[in-house]
């Protein structure tokens, strides 16, 4: 059970891949994009009734509030998540503590304002849109038979690149190698799951180094 203190320890650390603040919920498309990038990474929570800066406000419909959240990850995210509620009080004011775990059927997908699904990652403080590789990693990742990988000279290349260069994107790699960018993904793709490189992605870029 979360205390006050306890909350008041996460407003001061801030907002990053594990947390998030909204003063209140207003839109059941924004929030499903939040909790379908905690559920896709490690999980995380949400502190509804605190503002950006930290603020707390508190909550004044709880009620709508937990309707909004249930709604959104109920119609709003696929596969459907399972939010938990605490309610904790911190100077007669109602913090709403909603925790996303983890998933084990991931990728989660949120639908968007377009009526399109997407897959939502946490970079930082932030829900980000993922790559088409993120998504075919998390969607392995999955799957109880693990990844062989036989090196063939591309693979070779590449841990050869990253060996006197410390990063690259998909671009430079199918350009160097001159393959299809879905032949380089799909070799990307391989070699992070067997624990070879690691995938990087910011609000402007994604890049894959060596493990």
């Amino acid at each position: 059970m979360l205390r006050p203190y306890h909350i008041k320890q996460l407003i001061f650390e801030g907002e990053g891949v594990a947390l998030d603040f909204k003063r209140t919920i207003t839109s059941c498309e924004k929030i499903a994009k939040t909790m379908v990038s905690f559920a896709n990474n490690k999980g995380g929570k949400l502190l509804i009734g605190v503002a950006d800066d930290g603020t707390i406000k508190g909550v004044k419909a709880e009620d709508e509030e937990k309707y909004m959240i249930e709604k959104a990850c109920t119609f709003y995210a696929k596969p459907m998540l399972e939010p938990i509620f605490e309610e904790v009080y911190i100077d007669d004011k109602l913090v709403l503590v909603v925790s996303i775990a983890s998933s084990d059927t991931k990728p989660h997908y949120a639908l968007g304002e377009d009526q399109k699904w997407w897959v939502y990652i946490r970079v930082k403080d932030k829900s980000v849109l993922a790559s088409k590789i993120v998504v075919d990693v998390l969607r392995k990742q999955q799957d109880e038979e693990g990844v062989m990988i036989a090196y063939s000279s591309k693979e070779k290349a590449l841990l050869e690149y990253l060996e006197e260069n410390e990063r690259i994107t998909l671009k430079e790699y199918a350009q160097i190698l001159n393959i299809s960018r879905r032949r380089a993904s799909r070799i990307m793709v391989n070699l992070i799951l067997s624990g070879v490189i690691r995938v990087h992605t910011t609000e402007k870029e994604e890049f894959y180094t060596a493990s």
